[in-house]
């Protein structure tokens, strides 16, 4: 089916973006605030939504905003931060029943568009800060997340690697932020970190579901009328090339399975037209359970429990992670280079070009499943030169031929090796 994505400005550096689809019950709507990842304001904004979420000025506290959104018929409000590329997202949205399936035939999208607007832009802010107990409570939580980090290892190792091989660059800041700073947030600093956001940030407005979207769109425009603004460029990401020699960095944890994550330049980032050939060869490589990573490394050798490549493609590298004992990291990298090298030579066969065609095409296929899904696709999109439907980047990949694979396997370059290793052992 198709989902085309009617996209517009509604003032200076906010766009409203809508997909209707029938067969839902339900709208989302959500505000992204896009700035560029800061190391020194990451932290102080990070927690922004999150008080947000606690109330607005007409509703100073949660318990009255609930009552307001039980009145909604549940309408469900949630907070977040993201990171594409070398942006911070900070988001906000809510989910609401249409107004077809309401008691009195009440205009939900107006109802639950009108709150929302409400709580980004009439926040519980007195003589310049936000009310002190919620930030408190907000600031803890934010550390909380911050300090568990840690505890999934396979994620850490995964995030150490990209912040090793990143080093410098944008998309190696924290979405979250740094424990030290989260320790200095005030009501006055999140207040002025919520100011800045709302004056620079690039704002994308997105709803999806079966609702009409247009109260919901005259709303924020009315909200952003005459709003002071300096919104932020916000570029395509570019992919870096690998410099100098490979990277190599070892930790040591109270660990039982060691981690092993290679990061690799790929050359090729959003909005290149290579990038179609360049996430058809990391499914073949390591994307799938049919592909070589997994058939040869994992399954055939049994040099690791998990072995598998994932492609971000707004920043042009690609990470291979695998759960490995200590003694056979040493093989394990080596079999992982040379599965490169077979791809890089072009030894496979159609069946594997087809087994990953087929992976990454039922993925696209399945965005449609949720209005969660649909969203994250469409916001991605807006970092491009152009949106694209998801049948669109399918039939792309469908497109892409054997030499093409090749060719993307060969602008591939080893930049780091990250290893975590259990206390007293050493990768070899």
């Amino acid at each position: 089916m198709s989902y085309p994505l009617v996209r517009e400005c509604i003032a200076p550096g906010v766009y409203f973006s809508a997909i209707t689809d029938k067969k839902f019950k339900h709208n989302r709507m959500s505000v992204n605030l896009i700035a560029k990842l800061d190391r020194q304001k990451v932290t102080g904004r990070a927690v922004v939504p999150f008080i947000l979420r606690q109330g607005s000025k007409n509703c100073p506290d949660f318990t009255q905003l609930n009552k307001r959104l039980c009145d909604l018929y549940g309408a469900s409000l949630g907070a977040g931060v993201d990171k594409f590329g070398e942006y911070q997202i900070i988001a906000l949205g809510m989910i609401g029943v249409d107004s077809r399936f309401t008691l009195q035939g009440e205009d939900m999208v107006r109802a639950c568009a009108g709150l929302l607007a409400e709580i980004l832009l009439e926040p519980n802010i007195t003589d310049g800060k936000f009310d002190k107990k919620n930030t408190e409570l907000e600031k803890q939580n934010l550390l909380d997340t911050i300090q568990a980090e840690i505890n999934d290892k396979r994620t850490y190792a995964l995030i150490r690697c990209r912040d090793v091989m990143c080093q410098g660059e944008g998309c190696a800041i924290k979405k979250y932020g740094y424990k030290e700073d989260a320790e200095k947030i005030t009501p006055e600093s999140a207040a002025a970190a919520y100011e800045e956001l709302i004056r620079t940030a690039r704002i994308e407005i997105m709803f999806e579901g079966c609702g009409d979207p247009s109260a919901a769109k005259e709303i924020f425009r009315e909200k952003f009328a005459g709003m002071r603004r300096e919104p932020v460029e916000v570029s395509p990401n570019c992919a870096h090339n690998q410099q100098g020699p490979v990277k190599q960095e070892t930790e040591r944890m109270e660990v039982k399975q060691g981690k092993l994550v290679m990061g690799f330049r790929t050359g090729t980032a959003t909005p290149d037209e290579e990038v179609p050939a360049t996430r058809l060869m990391a499914a073949l490589f390591g994307g799938t359970p049919n592909s070589k990573l997994f058939l040869n490394v994992r399954e055939k050798l049994s040099l690791c429990y998990y072995c598998s490549a994932s492609y971000n493609s707004m920043k042009g590298i690609m990470l291979v992670q695998s759960g490995v004992e200590v003694k056979n990291m040493e093989r394990a990298k080596e079999e992982i280079l040379r599965q490169l090298d077979e791809v890089k030579q072009g030894n496979f066969d159609e069946s594997e070009v087809e087994a990953a065609k087929m992976s990454l095409c039922n993925s696209y296929r399945t965005l449609s499943d949720s209005l969660g899904g649909l969203e994250n696709w469409y916001l991605s999109q807006t970092f491009a030169s152009h949106s694209q439907q998801p049948e669109e980047a399918a039939a792309q990949i469908n497109a892409v031929t054997r030499q093409e694979i090749i060719d993307a396997a060969n602008r591939v370059t080893l930049d780091t090796v990250y290893c975590l290793v259990g206390n007293g052992e050493d990768a070899q």
